[in-house]
């Protein structure tokens, strides 16, 4: 269900079901202001940061508390799934409160969580988990929002690239010194799981004095509707699965990236830096799409290209161990060029703000529980086989799924999403 914007004679053409009805409002997108910039950076600062810490501390985690591993396996999937069952609400309640209300309330509610999962209590871990990470899905919704209504159109991809970046950098930092606060501050891990409750408070200054002058979503679009999940568009879901194909791939090889290099013969710490380089060069792939891209609204070809070399790193990593640097490489350039681009399309795919909330909203519930999916799958493959063989073959044959998904996600077309009446 799209329509494309570059069409014979000047015309938009569309098939029957899937015309937009002309907003009543013209959405107008303002002049990017610096303060905006670094208002959306810390919004996305603080989707990684409290997350990011846990792996590195579960070995303390299971030892204080007698978790199992299994038990410990859950904390660390718990977050992907919460995002699932979040997100379709998301833009609802953005109708009703105001992008910029629920936003700061999501900011507080960060801040509650990441307190209350640092508390001396097995409860409060789980419980404290749950609820911040229903806060970070409300941000991961909200973010391509308000992009689409104050980023200007060209500018979309780059601010995408620097929101990824700063997602990337915390939570490279958010791992690297969650071990060494647990040895210094008192209370241990306890005290190591609060430290994102910085940057969560950084956010909140800056979005606080934004609450001003903030009014429900409902009042840009015509009154009472509110755009509705765009489950009958074809568009939308391959946007949806390239976004949940791109983070199964992701989280899958930073859950179990380590294991398979050790497994081939690498050392445990030569494993663990192979994944810190793959990161880095999907950080630093992510910040050079845009200057490549830069000025094209058809991205199939870019997202079809970075499955494949995502693909590459897969099958080579399973057909040559010894090129695992160069493995590496390949899937954290295809990984830098996924997740741009999966972030970019729940903006630029759709017509205005309240139809982002609603694409990314349907984009994330589906890709994370993709997402969640995927560690645990790959795990069970590699119990009931004793090798990495067949989750390796899977994940490449995913990637080409990807690729097919990337190909149509990227067309130069908007998904149509219907209005829907606002009920209490």
């Amino acid at each position: 269900m799209t329509t494309s914007r570059n069409s014979r004679a000047g015309l938009t053409t569309a098939t029957k079901a899937d015309r937009i009805a002309t907003p009543k409002t013209p959405v107008t997108t303002p002049a990017l202001s610096v303060g905006l910039l670094i208002a959306i950076l810390l919004v996305a600062a603080n989707l990684r940061a409290t997350l990011t810490g846990v792996g590195t501390l579960l070995p303390a985690i299971e030892h204080d508390t007698g978790l199992t591993a299994s038990e410990g396996g859950v904390l660390s999937t718990l977050p992907l799934f919460v995002f699932a069952v979040t997100s379709p609400f998301v833009g609802r309640t953005s109708h009703r409160f105001g992008t910029t209300r629920l936003l700061v309330a999501a900011l507080t509610v960060l801040a509650a969580g990441t307190v209350i999962r640092s508390l001396p209590s097995l409860a409060c871990l789980f419980v404290g988990t749950v609820i911040l990470s229903v806060a970070i899905a409300v941000g991961n919704v909200l973010l391509p929002t308000v992009i689409r209504t104050h980023v200007p159109g060209p500018r979309v991809h780059t601010v995408s690239a620097l929101y990824v970046t700063a997602m990337g950098v915390v939570a490279a930092l958010s791992s690297g010194i969650s071990v060494p606060l647990a040895g210094v501050l008192p209370g241990t891990w306890h005290s190591a799981l609060a430290w994102g409750v910085v940057v969560t408070v950084a956010a909140l200054a800056v979005w606080l004095p934004r609450l001003r002058g903030s009014r429900p979503d409902g009042d840009v679009r015509s009154r009472g509707t509110h755009a509705r999940t765009p489950w009958r568009s074809w568009l939308a879901w391959q946007v949806s699965f390239f976004m949940g194909l791109q983070s199964l791939a992701f989280y899958t090889a930073v859950a179990w990236l380590p294991s398979i290099l050790s497994q081939q013969g690498m050392s445990t710490t030569a494993a663990g830096w192979t994944l810190f380089y793959y990161q880095l060069v999907a950080l630093v792939t992510g910040m050079l799409l845009p200057l490549i891209t830069r000025g094209r609204h058809d991205q199939r070809f870019a997202a079809a290209a970075g499955s494949a070399i995502v693909a590459a790193g897969f099958a080579l990593l399973l057909l040559f161990p010894a090129l695992a640097l160069a493995a590496c490489t390949l899937l954290g350039l295809g990984a830098g060029v996924c997740l741009v681009l999966a972030l970019s399309f729940q903006s630029q795919r759709a017509t205005g703000p309240s139809e982002t909330t609603a694409l990314a909203g349907m984009a994330q519930s589906i890709g994370y529980l993709v997402a969640a999916a995927g560690p645990l799958l790959l795990g069970v493959l590699h119990d009931t086989s004793g090798s990495w063989t067949g989750a390796l073959l899977l994940l490449t044959a995913l990637s080409l799924v990807m690729a097919a998904a990337g190909y149509g996600a990227g067309r130069d077309r908007h998904v149509r999403v219907r209005p829907g009446r606002e009920t209490d």
